[in-house]
């Protein structure tokens, strides 16, 4: 199926949710990009009609290319490259914005009142947390990821991940407690 011009149009308006998702999901700008550029491939080969709501299935299907891009890194024992992390960070990412930035920290009524230090406070709460993801399982990883910071309810998690809403929100939860921890 060729994508018409408005298929395009709002498939950009949903390209930056799309590029934050993958880039929480996988920690390394390229491999977000990956993602993000093949679930473009798959919704040119959908039928639109099938589709109820456009940004939960893009939402779903980035998801699952994700999820698949993180089995076989970890089955090829990939990790992505910090540097490139913390580049991409610096230059406009977004890999932890929302999930803490700003709270907590020595210094965060400082960052508060200057854009300079208010940046690198959510630099570093950006880079630690995409550690903390790194030590989760695949699953896991996207269960947290999509319920914690962005608010997908588990039955949709459930059918990325192919499991029961209670499975998912057990890998959630197990997540939680490992990155609190």
């Amino acid at each position: 199926m060729n994508a018409t011009p408005a298929l395009a149009e709002e498939f950009e308006e949903n390209r930056h949710h799309l590029s934050r998702v993958a880039l929480r999901l996988l920690g390394s700008p390229e491999d977000a990009e990956d993602a993000v550029q093949e679930t473009w491939f798959r919704l040119e080969r959908t039928d639109r009609s099938s589709i109820d709501n456009l940004r939960a299935w893009l939402t779903t299907v980035v998801s699952r290319v994700s999820l698949d891009l993180l089995r076989s890194r970890s089955a090829r024992r990939e990790a992505p490259d910090g540097e490139a992390v913390v580049e991409s960070l610096s230059t406009g990412g977004s890999l932890g914005a929302g999930a803490g930035a700003g709270r907590g920290p020595a210094g965060a009524a400082d960052a508060a009142a200057d854009p300079e230090a208010r940046a690198e406070l959510a630099d570093s709460v950006s880079v630690a947390l995409l550690v903390v993801l790194e030590s989760l399982g695949p699953s896991e990883r996207l269960a947290f990821v999509l319920h914690d910071l962005f608010a997908v309810p588990f039955e949709e998690i459930a059918g990325v991940l192919g499991t029961s809403s209670a499975a998912a929100r057990q890998l959630a939860s197990r997540a939680r407690r490992r990155v609190h921890g």
